[in-house]
């Protein structure tokens, strides 16, 4: 087929998923001319799995995309029908928001949004190359024959790469949810050179909510005060819908076992990489045999459908298999299936073939973001996309690129794994990856990352009045809180232990009153109240800085000292095969991986503290 000229973009945008989406929009409001290349635009932002945004570290991502200026957490406040906030028996640090979306307003609203966005073309059509010249990308090729310029180029394909169903032993080459699958993209990155690998996912079934007996399901109600996803929104009242929770059972686990040699997974069909904490139901119940039930929860799929997604359950066992596992547990003795589980089987990169821009090695000029890069989740996709489509404008301005390092997000964290250690299964994020988790509250990322998507111009002048102001705001009430004191009187005694705590004995500032693990911020304001009442976002952050002071503090210590490790820069050019006195895994992996810092060095899987120290010599000996 003869070659077709269109037009010319300053970036193409490849895939329309989470990633694709955040990338897309942070070129296009940049000022450059984007265009996003999608297969089916049905597909864009579906959530092809869970219906539900943020989670356990996931919902830190969400907050920090969109202080950075992204799309995720304002669509995502847009489109929930109940709203959760985890882990609040725990520290401030690990406290994650978590949305359950209707999963058709979700795709709409987003795809409203790059539908109105200036300079942004959505073209539905399949790429199958990636055009370069003189090492450096040059546009992209759809499948028929349509060929686009463009200077940079974002791939964002998700798990549609050579993707295969599979249920059983039926196979169907196909992506998510019967959409069609990415069949000419994986040879084009093979002929530049990129290192292609096998990955797998999973789903559970889809089931009618009138076939269930909730009755015999616990209810998981939202919370009563929803807390926003976007820093743009103090407040949200909407009517939340309920989730439910069940078991399995020791039925349910005899009917896997007996028929777990018919499990792709377990008869060799299955050849790609799942992800260890995202198990199917036969995983569970063949790596954990002592175990009589798990958990799984039932979640609307929408407020307009009567689809619900099993939540625990994801299997790729055959269909007839399917149905009497799902029969045996109490509450779906009659569910109706709609849809069934399923395994999906896909191609992606070695990430370690990435600058922590984003940018590959290879290739000048070409990004990639998300699935594609080993990652799982949508709000990882999604942080990667934001990054490099960030990152693809500024290749386009001549700028150095925004790298997020791991003390100032989670999006620094992730991309920093990905990129330094690899990974050889779905990389999922997790609180335990941060080592400053304490420093990357939820709460606090617009205070972190607001700024960086001024820079690139990505934040308003409205929304950067608003964030300004919230930081005033804090500034000075932590102040008024630390110099502002009080006396052990009668009657303020008498007020403080009527709210739980003993009486005071000596003379304190207010700050070190709200240091009591008894109190909150809005007693101390009851009772001392400031000039002007504070956002809740303000609150909570004040209080949080306040009472967890010392233990920030040090983890502030803690991360300078890592810094000064990130100061050293590495040149790419280093010969690490001819540094007399590295081991060989070092320098095999030094060369692979070309770390920028020597924070970046220290952190590669292979690379021990004698290495480092080798480094540091010949740094020193090289310095003039």
């Amino acid at each position: 087929m003869s070659a077709i000229k269109v037009d010319d973009y300053d970036v193409a945008v490849i895939g329309g998923g989470h990633a694709g989406c955040e990338a897309a929009l942070a070129s296009a409001r940049q000022g450059f001319k984007t265009a996003i290349f999608v297969i089916n635009l049905d597909s864009i932002a579906f959530l092809a799995c869970n219906p539900s945004i943020g989670g356990t570290s996931k919902g830190h991502l969400v907050r920090e995309i969109d202080a950075l200026g992204g799309e995720m957490a304002v669509n995502a406040d847009k489109s929930f029908i109940q709203s959760r906030m985890l882990n609040i028996s725990k520290g401030p640090a690990v406290h994650s928001l978590r949305v359950q979306a209707d999963k058709q307003r979700y795709h709409n609203e987003m795809k409203r949004v790059l539908e109105n966005t200036n300079g942004l073309d959505i073209i539905q059509a399949e790429v199958t190359d990636i055009l370069e010249k003189n090492c450096a990308v040059c546009g992209i090729r759809t499948a028929m024959g349509e060929e686009y310029g463009a200077r940079a180029v974002v791939l964002a394909t998700g798990v549609y790469m050579q993707s295969q169903i599979i249920i059983g032993e039926y196979r169907a080459e196909t992506g998510p949810n019967g959409f069609p699958r990415a069949t000419g993209i994986s040879k084009s990155l093979a002929d530049l050179g990129f290192e292609l690998r096998r990955f797998k996912t999973g789903t559970p079934a889809r089931v009618n909510k009138n076939s269930v007996d909730f009755s015999k399901l616990e209810p998981q109600y939202g919370d009563a005060e929803i807390i926003p996803f976007s820093f743009l929104n103090d407040r949200i009242d909407i009517q939340q819908d309920c989730c439910w929770m069940g078991y399995t059972n020791e039925t349910t686990h005899q009917i896997i076992r007996d028929n777990i040699h018919r499990s792709p997974l377990y008869s060799g069909m299955i050849k790609g990489i799942g992800p260890r904490y995202c198990p199917s139901i036969e995983d569970k119940v063949m790596r954990f045999a002592d175990r009589k039930a798990h958990q799984f929860f039932l979640e609307p799929e929408g407020r307009y459908t009567d689809e619900m997604y099993v939540q625990g359950i994801s299997s790729s066992l055959p269909v007839d298999v399917q149905r009497e596992f799902y029969h045996s547990i109490r509450g779906l003795e009659n569910v109706k299936i709609m849809r069934y589980a399923y395994a999906i089987e896909y191609d992606c990169l070695n990430p370690v073939e990435l600058k922590l821009s984003l940018e590959t090695k290879r290739l000048a000029g070409f990004f990639t973001c998300g699935q594609i890069n080993g990652s799982s989740g949508y709000e990882e996709a999604a942080a990667q996309g934001i990054i490099a489509g960030i990152n693809a404008a500024q290749y386009l301005k001549g700028a150095e690129p925004l790298i997020v390092a791991r003390n100032e997000g989670y999006v620094g964290v992730l991309i920093d794994d990905l990129v330094t250690k690899g990974t050889n299964e779905p990389y999922r994020m997790m609180t335990s990856r941060a080592e400053y988790r304490l420093l990357l509250r939820q709460d606090n990322a617009d205070e972190r990352l607001t700024q960086y998507g001024r820079n690139v111009g990505l934040v308003s002048d409205a929304r950067y009045d608003a964030f300004m102001f919230k930081k005033e705001q804090i500034e000075k009430e932590k102040a008024r809180l630390e110099n502002t004191v009080v006396n052990p009187t009668n009657e303020f005694n008498q007020m403080i232990e009527e709210l739980g705590t003993s009486a005071a004995k000596k003379t304190m500032t207010l700050a070190e009153l709200l240091k009591r693990p008894e109190l909150c911020y809005s007693d101390i304001a009851g009772m001392f109240p400031p000039e002007e009442a504070l956002s809740r976002q303000a609150a909570q952050t004040v209080e949080i800085d306040i009472k967890y002071s010392g233990y920030i503090e040090k983890q502030n210590k803690q991360a300078g000292r890592m810094m000064s490790m990130e100061d050293i820069r590495l040149s790419e050019n280093i010969d690490y095969e001819n540094i007399s006195g590295l081991r060989l895994e070092a320098r095999q992996k030094l060369a692979k991986i070309r770390p920028l810092t020597m924070g970046q060095a220290m952190r590669i899987s292979g690379v021990s503290p004698s290495d480092i120290s080798v480094l540091l010599i010949y740094l020193k000996q090289h310095s003039d």
